[in-house]
């Protein structure tokens, strides 16, 4: 390991809907195709993979509140969607405020070139907007699913921007991503000496959330276009291709840091926004999207860093999305704004020593069944449908012996605990929605 000795550039890439067992380094099975994922599985391997990583939420946009701000999203109107959703175009409070300062803001303001490329999810313009939001240069669809040919929105509405305007771009949308990403680091690396900059770039893929599209699907986007949810469509062979494009792509990436020099001093992370959807692999874990079950919040985390990460590093860690944020900040010497201090942890004591763990209780709760849950060390205090469930996972990570009635006063210490975290945060709106993309109506549910 060199011993770092500049700012680094930070790549935060971002899938969408991944399930913890998706990756192969996550103990993933292969595809007909082959391995699915390796790429990923080959940086971990030179990196550092987190095997007790999480979600701010089981669900899109209020993650992506957490990344940005590096604080609970609860504090943000906004956030309390489950989803922000399609429809909510011209809404001035179900965004992210341009006022809020943000991960990319931070790093900008402190001599960092800021890009997002890929989904936004927090807000429509006029008044809310990536390049409100610290981004200097923003590629991608604003909405939280589009087509990934069409680049049409649930609502049938073109969805794919270049800044704050219409872009119009043929090819499959992943590829998009992954090109534009590879170029982003080509026009980094060309920067003039008297005007190099470290970069911070967002890439945040929309695979492998629906529609079910790969590489070679075009003809049937003008059926799904109109029906993004692609509820007769779609196979776990079809969606792990999706991933496999997304491997690829990400592969090409890093391929352009290496030619560019770039590969020692560049914090490379890797995670998803939830847990994973229909057709995912979540095993050993229960539930998904949606839910406060590890299956709808436990995500890979990787992360790669020559010059600090030592390569073939694994950490049971307890940490979340906005940890994340806050390690970025640490990592580039950035402070957070006094007024809204961060809710996020560094994890920079871990990314120098794989062996290091500190306490990290983590909290959560969902408007969707009334859900909350706690995750203190190994044990886990779980709230569904008023339902008090109390799990130690380092035994039962499916969450099938709850030993509520067994352990009362840490069942009860925890569910105290959780309160007194709850009461520090804004209530839930009464008119925030809860959107379900399918019912049992549509498939037989967990």
């Amino acid at each position: 390991m060199a011993t770092q000795t500049k700012r680094p550039n930070i790549v935060f890439i971002v899938a969408d809907d991944l399930g913890h067992a998706d990756l192969g380094c996550y103990g993933g099975r292969d595809a007909v195709f082959g391995p699915v994922s390796p790429v990923l599985d080959g940086l971990a391997a030179k990196g550092l993979k987190l095997t007790q990583g999480y979600a701010n939420s089981p669900v899109c946009s209020p993650t992506r509140f957490a990344m940005i701000t590096g604080r609970y999203q609860y504090r943000l109107r906004g956030a309390a969607e489950e989803p922000i959703r399609s429809d909510s175009r011209g809404s001035t409070a179900l965004g992210l405020p341009p006022a809020h300062p943000t991960l990319p803001s931070l790093l900008r303001d402190s001599g960092y070139r800021t890009a997002l490329i890929g989904k936004w999810h927090l807000g429509y313009p006029p008044h809310f907007g990536p390049l409100r939001s610290g981004y200097d240069e923003f590629f991608g669809p604003l909405s939280g699913g589009v087509d990934y040919f069409t680049h049409c929105d649930s609502r049938g509405t073109h969805d794919l921007w270049l800044g704050d305007e219409e872009a119009q771009a043929e090819g499959y949308l992943t590829d998009l991503l992954s090109q534009r990403a590879v170029d982003y680091v080509g026009r980094m690396a060309q920067q003039p000496a008297d005007d190099a900059k470290p970069f911070f770039l967002s890439l945040h893929y929309t695979a492998p959330h629906w529609p079910w599209e790969t590489r070679d699907d075009a003809a049937k986007a003008p059926a799904v276009k109109d029906n993004l949810f692609d509820l007769a469509g779609g196979n776990i062979h079809v969606y792990r291709r999706m991933i496999h494009h997304m491997d690829e792509g990400i592969g090409r990436l890093l391929a352009a840091l290496e030619a560019h020099g770039m590969a020692e001093n560049t914090l490379v992370v890797f995670t998803s926004d939830n847990g994973g959807e229909r057709f995912s692999d979540n095993w050993p874990l229960v539930g998904g999207k949606m839910d406060l079950t590890e299956g709808g919040i436990r995500v890979p985390w990787i992360a790669h860093w020559p010059a600090v990460i030592a390569p073939g590093g694994e950490s049971r860690q307890l940490c979340m999305t906005m940890d994340w944020s806050a390690t970025m900040l640490d990592a580039a010497g950035v402070s957070a704004d006094a007024a809204y201090p961060l809710d996020g942890v560094s994890l920079m004591p871990v990314l120098r020593d794989a062996g290091h763990r500190f306490a990290r209780p983590l909290h959560w709760r969902m408007n969707h069944r009334g859900q909350q849950a706690m995750r203190e060390g190994d044990w886990k205090y779980l709230r569904v449908d008023g339902n008090d469930y109390l799990f130690d996972l380092s035994a039962d990570e499916r969450e099938r012996a709850n030993l509520g009635k067994k352990e009362p006063e840490r069942l009860a210490r925890m569910r105290a605990d959780w309160e007194a975290w709850n009461a520090g945060m804004p209530p839930i709106p009464a008119d925030a929605t809860i959107s379900l993309g399918y019912s049992a109506k549509d498939m037989p549910q967990r």
